[in-house]
């Protein structure tokens, strides 16, 4: 066998490669044996018709055709393993020639593995701050708890304070109804945060039996995707309005909530609240570090064929976000008018600094010797699998080897991050979170 190579834009390689029939006699044999499997030959038995008599019978160029998949298979890797290459994906094969009792030849195009140059890491620089909690970030959170038990009256003046609405409301985008945007019987707590931010301030002063229509801002980063970033018109109808008494903080009411005292609950609520508070925190770090790595790193051109396969990804990501929230990917796409293909191409953008990312961590752990051994994957299936004990579906797709894979990278990602973090902090990593090999 013999090979040429060729660089092409876009960081892909071509290759043609040349196999003798020499080279290749041994899968014409053993598609012959497959062909005569299930071919009937008067005087053989199944699959032991010789070769020659499989000749006569059903051609040397079908024999060639059936041959030709794992003689490609063969030689591509044969060639690459000779250029010491790393590709990525499937590569386009084009038939350059191909006669029984010749040379076969063949073009493949492929896209290869970009080469990293990471960022200093010294020079990474990313504060670290925990947002504080305070005894009015306490007592927001005491007046919720109290409020989960507090005693409602119906009251026919204007909603004020922590007083209830009941209300019908429909949701519009450039005056058209929203597929799913309406609610009968939607309760609003003007004490607590409504997860349309604006809403509560839009609501207050209303009485049973009013209207009132507004149009509210939805964030960038809101869970509803199709609204995420939109001006949302809003149409609402008071239905009912009660004044909420909420009981007194005792202990009475921590034990109702299952702590011993109002001290044990205070504890608890603090605690979690600093818990939350750390894991914002962690997130933001994380992200603004990822930014700077990816600012001061240099890529060759990144290969479409990543760039798609994070497209892929979040693609199937919004799908299960959407249907968690009980909204199908085709309502969604209706209702922000828009195809399969238009958002894959909004996704480009962001599909590529996710692609970026993920070679930054690849190449980490290639030069940090950070690795993901098997029992670690292993414990971390039992994980799965005892959480989704019961979903037959889900623990049958945890034995197919791509998802393993899959929690491979995931759990080498995660070693990674906390690789990173720690230099970044000036921090000395624990040894059992990342292990290193020489």
């Amino acid at each position: 066998m013999s090979h040429t190579t060729k660089k092409l834009d876009q960081n892909q390689i071509e290759f043609i490669v040349t196999v003798t029939p020499a080279e290749y006699q041994k899968h014409l044999e053993k598609a012959s044996v497959r062909i005569s499997e299930r071919t009937a030959v008067k005087g053989f038995r199944s699959g032991k018709v010789p070769y020659e008599i499989m000749k006569k019978e059903v051609g040397e160029m079908n024999i060639l055709q059936e041959a030709l998949e794992p003689i490609v298979q063969e030689t591509f890797y044969q060639a690459v393993v000779a250029e010491k290459l790393e590709t990525i994906g499937m590569p386009k094969i084009d038939l350059e020639k191909m006669a029984p009792g010749n040379d076969l030849v063949y073009k493949a195009v492929v896209a290869l593995m970009p080469k990293v140059k990471l960022a200093d890491i010294d020079k990474i620089k990313v504060e670290h701050k925990i947002k504080e909690i305070k005894d009015e970030d306490l007592n927001e959170t005491l007046d919720a708890a109290r409020g989960m038990n507090a005693v409602e009256v119906v009251k026919e003046g204007p909603a004020e304070g922590t007083d209830k609405l009941v209300l019908d409301f429909d949701m519009f985008l450039d005056k058209v109804p929203i597929d799913g945007g309406q609610a009968k019987n939607h309760q609003v707590y003007l004490s607590e945060q409504h997860y349309i931010p604006g809403f509560n301030e839009q609501v207050k002063g209303l009485k049973p039996g009013e209207e009132k229509e507004f149009a509210l801002d939805f964030p960038a980063d809101h869970y509803q995707k199709h609204l995420a970033g939109k001006k949302v018109g809003i149409k609402v109808k008071v239905k009912e309005v009660y004044a909420r008494q909420l009981p007194e903080l005792s202990d009475d009411l921590a034990k109702k909530l299952g702590q011993e005292s109002v001290a044990k609950l205070k504890d608890l609520i603090r605690t979690n609240l600093e818990e939350e508070a750390k894991r914002r925190a962690d997130q933001k770090f994380e992200i603004e570090m990822l930014d700077q790595m990816i600012a001061g790193t240099e890529f060759d051109p990144i290969p479409e064929v990543l760039i798609d396969a994070e497209r892929q990804k979040m693609f199937y990501e919004l799908k299960a976000d959407l249907e968690r929230h009980g909204v199908s990917i085709e309502q969604y796409l209706a209702d922000i008018k828009k195809d399969e293909k238009t958002l894959f191409e909004e996704f480009k953008t962001q599909a590529e600094k996710r692609a970026r990312a993920a070679l930054i961590s690849r190449q980490v752990a290639i030069e940090n010797h950070i690795h993901v051994h098997d029992e670690e994957i292993d414990a971390e299936i039992k994980v799965m699998e005892a959480m989704y004990a019961t979903n037959k579906e889900y623990l049958d797709k945890l034995k197919r080897p791509e998802v393993r894979d899959t929690i491979a990278i995931s759990l080498q990602n995660r070693k990674v991050m906390e690789w990173l973090t720690a230099k970044v902090k000036g921090e000395e990593m624990k040894e059992h979170k990342c292990e290193h090999q020489d």
